[in-house]
Order: structure tokens, then C-alpha cells, then sequence
């Protein structure tokens, strides 16, 4: 069919990059402007560490929905930004981590405060986690990695969960939003555990 041929279209595909990308953008894009224009509330750093932070766990999120909507539409275009979203969201844990340690934790005494607040042990082990992700993420470490390639990327999936049990904790009252990303988690789950049962979910294991 003709839509079929429009959508695999390279121009199509490269358009639809260049989309996600600017989607991707956009958390940092309104930080800048509400930054410039000081319109970040009574508690600007606070605001800048959670944006980022939700940023990094939506596209995260978003990462991980890309194989099934690619098995459901038979369409090549998600996973082709896949790659994409997961650098962006390791870019803004980065972003994340940074704001937190500069305008809420501090820099002195780190241990204690770490210690202290069980939360942040869990962002730290979902931050963690993603490192070897970034840096494994280009198609020379691909092929250079082979068959290890696989194992080690389902990382991602103790990641999502472990970043969800960070936001989960810290929240006080209003959790609609994390009990929703907690659904849209526990469904990919499911699907990831019908398709390729516990051993594709499970770290560094080939399944």
C-alpha cells in the first residue's frame, strides 16, 4: 500500500528522527527559557533537579516502548530512534544527578546525606545502570561486544524499575502520576515476560 511505502521512505525516517529529537529537546528547551526568563517559581534549583530528573525516567520509559510498538505496527521507524531516546534519557540523569548535587545534596559530606535518604540510593542504582548502556550504545560497540550486546542492555529494565521505586519513595501526596508510569512499566513487563519469559528481563543472561 501506498502509506506503507510513504512511511519507510528515508526522507519520512529522517524526518521522524529529527521529531523525537526535538521532542527529546523540549524538557531542556523550557528549563532554558524559564531559567532566562525567571519564571521557575520560589525554588528554581528544586525545579530544575525534578524536571530533569522526570525527563530522564519519561524518555526512559519511552525507550523501552519502542520494541513493542515496532512488533505491533510492523514499523522499522521506532526502532530506529530507540538508540536515540536512550542517550537522551542517560543525558538528562546526567543533567540530573549534577542539579542535584549542586542546588539540593551539596557537595560536602556526601556519604552521610547518601546514606540517609534511601531514595537517593535508588536513583543512584538506576544512574548507575544506565552508564554502561550510554556507553555501549554506539554500532562500534555493538559489533564489538557481539552476542554480549543483548545481555547487557536489559539493564534496562531493573533501571526503569529501580528509577520508578526513586521517584515512588520521595513523593508525598500527589503519586497519580507515578502509579500511571508504574502501570505503563509493569505492562511492558508483562509483555516483555510473555515474549521472551524471565531470562529475557534478567541482566548479562542470554534469552
Amino acid at each position: 500500500m501506498l502509506i506503507f511505502r510513504w512511511i519507510g521512505h528515508p526522507r519520512f525516517l529522517l524526518a521522524f528522527r529529527f521529531l523525537a529529537a526535538l521532542l527529546a529537546s523540549a524538557p531542556l528547551l523550557f528549563l532554558i527559557t524559564g531559567i532566562a526568563a525567571q519564571s521557575l517559581g520560589p525554588d528554581p534549583g528544586q525545579k530544575v533537579t525534578e524536571s530533569l530528573g522526570l525527563a530522564a525516567f519519561q524518555l526512559l520509559v519511552a525507550t523501552l516502548c519502542m520494541t513493542p510498538l515496532k512488533r505491533w505496527t510492523g514499523w522499522v521507524g521506532w526502532i530506529r530512534i530507540r538508540r536515540m531516546l536512550g542517550l537522551f534519557a542517560f543525558f538528562y540523569a546526567t543533567l540530573h544527578v549534577l542539579a542535584f548535587l549542586q542546588f539540593i545534596l551539596g557537595w560536602t559530606d556526601l556519604w552521610a546525606t547518601f546514606t540517609k535518604r534511601p531514595y537517593i540510593v535508588a536513583g543512584a542504582l538506576s544512574f548507575l545502570m544506565l552508564i554502561p548502556l550510554a556507553m555501549t550504545s554506539a554500532r562500534g560497540m555493538v559489533r564489538r561486544l557481539g552476542k554480549s550486546w543483548k545481555p547487557l542492555h536489559k539493564l534496562a529494565y531493573p533501571s526503569v524499575v529501580v528509577a520508578w521505586v526513586h521517584f515512588i519513595w520521595q513523593a508525598r501526596s500527589d503519586v497519580g502520576e507515578m502509579m500511571f508510569y508504574g502501570l505503563v512499566i509493569l505492562v511492558l513487563l508483562a509483555v516483555r515476560w510473555k515474549w521472551a519469559g524471565s531470562r529475557g528481563m534478567i541482566p548479562f543472561v542470554r534469552g
